[in-house]
């Protein structure tokens, strides 16, 4: 039997090539087979057999997915968990306890909230509270469960143009920003940052249009890319605590509004319905689900630091 490898790498959901491969999570492959014996390959493919084919084809790695019968899921979770380097945390604690591999897609929540009703993925991470509501409405999930949160900062350059450094009105500071045309930069992609942002642009009067406002940008990209445009411009943006504090390329900038109760920023963890999608693995997936919630999942998520700053803080109550 050929020898397997264990090499880390990040699960591609979608075919789209501003989705990069993550080093994750631990998935069993094998350097010279390319489908093994236990892995019918038929047309036409499904999804989620184009989702491990797309790995296979992007990272040149030939593997055999099912070759010693792992367990895994796949999860489509949103890129602030991944970017801040939690994910790579409290992954392989998952995996060492309970054998369960997790190959993950990191996405924006809207893209996510998609994987999870075309039935590509297992359970969803994200945190846009409205349209994960609906997405349960719809039926396209079966459980739902709050399970941690950070927060959200505006970071902008030192010599802050806009004068916004220290308010703690994320509402008063995107209007000081609007009217000194100071740049700003979203990422514009339909991820729950960029939901959120939306939401506090409306309330302060009205989200800017960037084909009127040329101060204005939206890169249509994760949150490390916007920051990087955002250090090029020297301009302000609306980011996760944890992506900043990971940030290489932060030039002459810093957090310059900060505490707004507003600014609170809740993930969430879904199981994708296996009654709409049958192929779903409900059992593997509640058995993450119910981990990443226990006092386990939730000790893991509070220790983890960057740069020895606690970022995200558990929140789960168990059901009464």
């Amino acid at each position: 039997m050929t020898t397997l490898t264990r090499i880390r790498y990040g699960l591609l959901s979608t075919l789209d090539p501003k989705v990069t491969l993550r080093p994750l999570v631990r998935c069993r492959i094998s350097p010279t087979i390319l489908y093994g014996p236990s892995m019918a390959i038929r047309f036409p493919l499904t999804r989620r057999q184009v989702f491990l084919a797309a790995v296979c084809l992007l990272t040149g790695v030939r593997f055999n997915a099912y070759a010693e019968g792992q367990p895994f899921i796949s999860v489509a979770a949103t890129t602030s968990p991944e970017q801040s380097g939690l994910l790579g945390y409290l992954l392989p604690l998952f995996t060492q306890q309970t054998g369960i591999d997790v190959y993950v897609a990191s996405i924006g929540t809207g893209q996510a909230l998609k994987s999870g009703e075309l039935g590509e993925c297992d359970v969803i991470l994200v945190h846009d509270r409205p349209r994960e509501l609906e997405f349960m409405q719809n039926g396209f999930g079966s459980i739902r469960r709050e399970v941690m949160y950070d927060d959200f900062v505006i970071v902008g350059p030192k010599d802050d143009p806009a004068k916004v450094d220290g308010l703690h009105d994320v509402v008063a500071a995107l209007r000081k920003i609007a009217e000194a045309k100071s740049p700003f930069v979203s990422r514009g992609d339909k991820s729950g940052t960029e939901a959120a942002e939306q939401r506090f642009w409306n309330e302060a009067g009205g989200r800017p249009k960037s084909h009127r406002q040329p101060w204005y940008l939206e890169t249509g990209s994760s949150m490390e890319q916007t920051l990087r445009t955002a250090a090029l411009m020297n301009a302000y943006a609306l980011t996760d605590r944890g992506t900043w504090l990971k940030s290489n390329d932060r030039r002459d900038r810093k957090i310059v509004v900060e505490g707004d109760t507003r600014l609170i920023n809740q993930y969430a963890v879904i199981l994708v319905n296996p009654a709409h999608r049958p192929g779903v693995k409900a059992e593997l997936g509640m058995a993450f689900i119910d981990w990443v919630t226990s006092s386990q999942g939730q000790g893991a998520i509070a220790n983890y630091r960057i740069n020895g700053e606690q970022i995200f803080f558990p929140n789960y109550v168990p059901p009464k």
